[in-house]
């Protein structure tokens, strides 16, 4: 998903902090391979994104976003959230929250499922966990853990690591990481390189990936 965690976003500064006043936001985006906790959700090919926000200045906040997916044929991921975002006075970040997955085509109708999570965040390191509380076709007890860390070598570059792991319920654990490098284009959106690998991951090849990406919120 695109938070970040989100992936989504993964990808996704993944803690949400609150902005000055209650606004709308959208978001758009592509990518040339559709990656979330390591795996590929496009079998390897592209990707486009959207989805819009809305955020209080309590820290309250509610999202949806969708992409294209393809697990053998191509289909819709929708993504719901909501949750509530703050920073306490030493400066630690946290972000408590409910996402539910939900894929509308009927070749994957046994694939929903949704998740708690928990991210925190202070300075460059961040790091959350989720767990997953439903799910159409296996038991709950999933678990997802991960940590950050990234920097800014210079004015609108920004260059992160992530290493992540999957523990799931019936033995298909894995673990992924992946270093992200981010330009900053102002107006015309941002653009970044990425590079992932999984080990032992039952859901795709373990091979290197490289993927480049462009995302613009509004």
């Amino acid at each position: 998903m695109k938070k970040s965690y989100a992936a989504i976003a993964c990808a996704l500064a993944m803690t949400a902090l609150p902005t000055a006043q209650a606004e709308i936001t959208a978001n758009i985006g592509v990518t040339s391979n559709y990656l979330w906790r390591g795996t590929s959700q496009t079998d390897d090919g592209p990707a486009i994104s959207g989805g819009i926000d809305y955020a209080h200045e309590n820290g309250f906040y509610l999202g949806t976003w969708a992409s294209n997916i393809d697990w053998g044929t191509t289909a819709v991921e929708l993504d719901i959230y909501g949750g509530y975002a703050n920073e306490l006075d030493g400066g630690l970040g946290y972000d408590v929250g409910v996402i539910s997955y939900i894929y509308p085509s009927d070749d994957y109708e046994d694939s929903n499922f949704t998740e708690l999570y928990l991210n925190l965040s202070y300075g460059p390191v961040s790091g959350g966990i989720a767990y997953t509380v439903a799910a159409d076709r296996s038991d709950h007890g999933d678990l997802y853990y991960w940590a950050s860390a990234g920097f800014e070598p210079a004015e609108s570059w920004n260059i992160s690591a992530t290493v992540g792991h999957y523990d799931f319920e019936d033995n298909l654990d894995y673990s992924h990481g992946q270093v992200d490098v981010t330009k900053s284009a102002g107006e015309f959106g941002d653009f970044t390189f990425t590079i992932s690998q999984a080990e032992e991951n039952p859901f795709d090849d373990d091979d290197l990936k490289v993927v480049v990406s462009w995302s613009k919120s509004f």
